[in-house]
């Protein structure tokens, strides 16, 4: 059974780092857009960043400068290096893969970890 299984979420103070992981089981090829999503408390589930399987790259204005997506297309995974971190980036990140198979769109989706910053 296909799964996204998250790793590398916690607690950091302000200005800290963490490095989160997604790794794929279940599922031999690689996705078209692998990615994160996050959701605060009372928010609604924003995208972080995404990147395709050719390295193309979209990330929300608030990623720039400050966090990066990397994917490992042999070992099927994809990270997130966050850096500089604000309390206001305290969230459930979720990994997010597309499977984009002529007009249709499979999504899938961790569980989320959990980041918390404090002040």
């Amino acid at each position: 059974q296909l799964q996204l299984v998250e790793s590398g979420g916690g607690l950091v103070q302000a200005g800290g780092s963490l490095r989160l992981s997604c790794a794929v089981l279940g599922f031999a090829y690689n996705f078209d857009v692998m990615g994160w999503y996050r959701q605060a408390p009372g928010k609604e589930r924003e995208s972080v960043a995404n990147m395709t399987r050719f390295g193309n790259i979209d990330d929300a204005d608030f990623a720039k400068g400050r966090f990066i997506i990397s994917r490992d297309n042999v070992r099927n995974t994809v990270s997130l290096q966050m850096n500089s971190l604000k309390p206001e980036d305290t969230a459930v990140y979720y990994c997010h893969a597309q499977l984009f198979v002529g007009l249709q769109t499979s999504e899938y989706w961790g569980q989320g970890t959990q980041v918390t910053v404090s002040s």
